[in-house]
């Protein structure tokens, strides 16, 4: 007897939960300040923090921007290796493998600047092929 009074606590219990839920569900759902009636690009902009991009792609994108910053130090420290190696060159006196040594120093740091100007022309194709509308378009995240 005791436990058929338990299971009908339980079941009275769990039934005035399930209709709280409901109700609650129900209140909620029909909210106008709820974010059912938002769109995709309220959700977005809502997560986006303060100080992040808004576009990833495009000519103020960040994967142009970080690119752009790379080409530069890969640019700079090439021409100074073209220096060093110049005045390597220089300094050497003659001596066959001193020469060598900065032969080989400029030769590798004009191969890398080639290959960063490379890399930056395929870093822009690809970014350029992301954007909407060809190169021209309106790129970006912000929906």
């Amino acid at each position: 007897m005791e436990r058929a009074r338990m299971k009908r606590t339980q079941l009275i219990q769990s039934s005035l939960f399930g209709a709280l839920g409901a109700l609650f569900v129900s209140v909620i759902a029909s909210s106008s300040t709820f974010a059912f009636n938002r769109s995709i690009g309220d959700g977005a902009n809502s997560a986006r923090g303060v100080d992040q991009a808004v576009t990833l792609f495009g000519a103020s994108g960040v994967f142009t921007t970080i690119s752009n910053v790379m080409l530069f130090v890969v640019g700079a420290v090439s021409v100074v290796m073209m220096i060093y190696g110049g005045l390597r060159y220089v300094i050497s006196g003659g001596n066959t493998a001193n020469v060598a040594a900065a032969k080989n120093t400029i030769l590798y740091a004009v191969v890398g600047l080639v290959i960063a100007i490379m890399a930056y022309a395929i870093i822009n194709f690809v970014i350029e092929s992301f954007v909407p509308g060809g190169a021209g378009g309106v790129g970006g995240t912000n929906v």
